[in-house]
């Protein structure tokens, strides 16, 4: 934090970056995390897991790569 003030006191400006797919991949994250969680939770109480949850858990790493790359074609477009 000491060096990010430093900084910002030779430099005199703070870059505020609005992208409102970085608050859509935060979500997903804790969606995806949330889904991991309870599939392992029933895999340790039951034994079994289902096809049915891992492709949910699919569907829901394939959307945090879509954010991610959507992210990163916003930043790539800054200059």
């Amino acid at each position: 934090m000491a060096a990010y003030l430093r900084k910002m006191a030779v430099d005199g400006y703070v870059v505020n970056l609005e992208l409102p797919e970085l608050r859509e991949m935060v979500s997903l994250l804790r969606r995806s995390s949330n889904n991991l969680n309870q599939l392992t939770r029933r895999v340790h109480e039951t034994g079994r897991f289902y096809d049915a949850d891992l492709d949910e858990l699919r569907q829901s790493y394939d959307g945090l790569w879509d954010a991610a790359q959507k992210i990163l074609t916003s930043l790539a477009k800054l200059q």
